[in-house]
């Protein structure tokens, strides 16, 4: 933002590269990584595992809920290495990509307008975007023909 700061969590999964959600909020408190968090399991189900970065909203006290949510689902939790950021690669170049071809490009005024424009990035990332180690499908495609697959095998 051109004053202030902005603090995005997304839920992502990490083979299709797809954001299953995301909040955006003015504090960094852990309440909107738990609404997001809530979102993706009502939406997509439980993962097998979430991971996460050692980021203060992912090892405060407050974040015990989030923990609870996963562990309440029967999902297994992994958090990186302090300083391991190829743990997190995936996430990480998500939020390089939004970085330059939205954020930096619009330098938002409020709030309202930084959700406006993440929001329609994402949904560009997710349903247009071609995604090279999918053979150029989009997160959403790849998402959905992994699902296809599975239900597929079973």
């Amino acid at each position: 933002m051109r004053r202030g700061f902005l603090y995005l969590v997304a839920i992502m999964d990490w083979h299709s590269r797809k954001v299953l959600s995301w909040r955006l909020s003015n504090s960094m408190d852990a309440g909107f990584c738990v609404e997001a968090l809530k979102e993706a399991l009502a939406k997509y189900g439980p993962p097998e595992i979430c991971n996460s970065d050692q980021g203060a909203q992912f090892t405060s006290t407050e974040f015990t809920e989030f923990t609870e949510v996963l562990l309440d689902a029967k999902v297994k939790i992994s958090m990186d290495g302090r300083g391991r950021w190829i743990d997190n690669r995936m996430i990480e170049r998500l939020w390089r990509s939004l970085k330059y071809e939205c954020v930096y490009l619009n330098a938002f005024e409020t709030g309202s307008e930084a959700r406006r424009g993440i929001g329609a990035w994402i949904s560009y990332y997710n349903k247009k975007r071609p995604h090279s180690s999918h053979g150029l499908l989009t997160p959403a495609e790849a998402y959905d023909t992994a699902n296809q697959n599975l239900k597929a095998a079973a």
